[in-house]
């Protein structure tokens, strides 16, 4: 059961105690003026303490609801028939009918509701007969079971029917936001297996191009191992394979699809990501700072890729080789990168710097920054990123 649901039932409770409370209130003192002096003391006293008791049975469960109002209506006649012949009978349980047939016309369906009806009802018109009145001016009779019966019972009636409705919009309209959900949810996995099909039919075919075409022409190189452009175009193979493998594994991501133990690279793949660059004429080196320990899956991923677009940068703008620093700390993990500044004619002139929003992106996901520009006079490029270790 939620908390809401108990909040719900408990206030539920408190207002019926509340309403029997007070029409146990209202009932017993308006007997006690009005038949205090007029009616035997035996009886008088038996009917306060009957209408006390019928009056609290309205803090009931509603499940009782018919038995109540045939309390009460039984409650009303046998006071008439007490009190009958000692002058106009006075008021025992007006409040309590009417709250009895509201019950009655709110919880009850069908034949039961139309039973505790008829039992006020007759209870009220018996009552009036005892008081004086005659069955052939019935006009009296049934006004006075319309004002303490039937109207009471149509409010209530209206009112279940009234929260009937609105809980119906509510779930109508929950139906609807969860459904708009569903329909999100579609769209978006639409759009990514549309990404994925564009990114598989542009990037993947052209690769594998580059990749075929490296080791042909590593092939028809008549030194094939010793030679710089062997190893280059060797490097350009290599390079061209781990990032079909990354897009693939992409791809399955996106699909959510992935396949059979798949997961995407972390830090325990920086070797590899190392040899790569190496192989590709830049020169790593690699140091760690305070007491390496493993990192959150999608931290990991996120540093991962971070220290993969630094050494990207570094190979492109760089001048052949970088220095990366993994920094541990209680709460805080680092990674700085500097790198020699390329001569001008290798710099990309009024670059949209992707790279960066993207490394800059990345440590904002995990309550970082990234902090980047030339140091040493302008000669050298240095990029520190910070990562929140608390954030995941």
């Amino acid at each position: 059961m939620s908390v809401r649901t108990r909040d719900t039932s408990g206030s539920l409770t408190r207002q019926s105690l509340m309403v029997a409370g007070f029409c146990s209130l209202a009932d017993t003192l308006t007997f006690y003026y009005e038949g205090a002096g007029t009616c035997p003391a035996g009886p008088f006293w038996c009917l306060l303490v009957a209408i006390f008791l019928a009056d609290a049975a309205l803090a009931s469960s509603t499940r009782l609801s018919g038995v109540v109002a045939l309390l009460q209506a039984v409650l009303a006649v046998a006071g008439g028939l007490t009190l009958s012949g000692s002058g106009p009978l006075p008021h025992l349980n007006d409040t309590g009918t009417l709250i009895a047939a509201y019950r009655a016309g709110a919880w009850l369906r069908g034949l039961p509701a139309v039973l505790a009806l008829l039992v006020l009802s007759a209870g009220s018109v018996t009552t009036g007969v005892l008081d004086g009145g005659h069955l052939t001016e019935w006009r009296p009779l049934l006004l006075s079971a319309v004002r303490e019966a039937l109207l009471a019972w149509l409010v209530g009636r209206y009112t279940a029917a009234r929260g009937a409705h609105i809980a119906e919009l509510e779930q109508r309209a929950e139906r609807e936001r969860e459904r708009a959900r569903q329909d999100l949810t579609d769209a978006v996995a639409e759009e990514r297996s549309a990404i994925a099909r564009d990114l598989h039919d542009v990037i993947a075919h052209h690769v594998s191009a580059i990749g075929v075409h490296a080791g042909a022409a590593r092939l028809g190189l008549p030194d094939k191992e010793a030679s710089p452009v062997a190893l280059s175009l060797a490097a350009v193979e290599t390079s061209s394979r781990a990032a079909l493998l990354d897009l693939r594994r992409l791809l399955d991501f996106l699909h959510d699809r992935p396949a059979e133990g798949a997961r995407q690279p972390g830090l325990d793949n920086l070797d590899e990501l190392m040899d790569a660059v190496r192989a590709a004429g830049l020169r790593t080196t690699v140091s760690v700072e305070g007491v390496r320990r493993p990192l959150d899956g999608s931290l990991d991923i996120a540093v991962y890729r971070v220290v993969q677009e630094l050494l990207t940068n570094a190979l492109r703008h760089g001048d052949g080789r970088v220095e990366v620093t993994l920094r541990y700390a209680p709460s805080v993990m680092s990674v700085t990168a500097v790198n020699p500044i390329a001569p001008a004619g290798r710099l990309v002139g009024n670059s949209p710097h992707r790279g960066l929003e993207g490394i800059s992106s990345r440590a904002g996901m995990f309550n970082g920054r990234a902090r980047y520009g030339p140091v040493n006079g302008g000669a050298d490029w240095k990029t520190t990123v910070t990562f929140s270790m608390d954030a995941t």
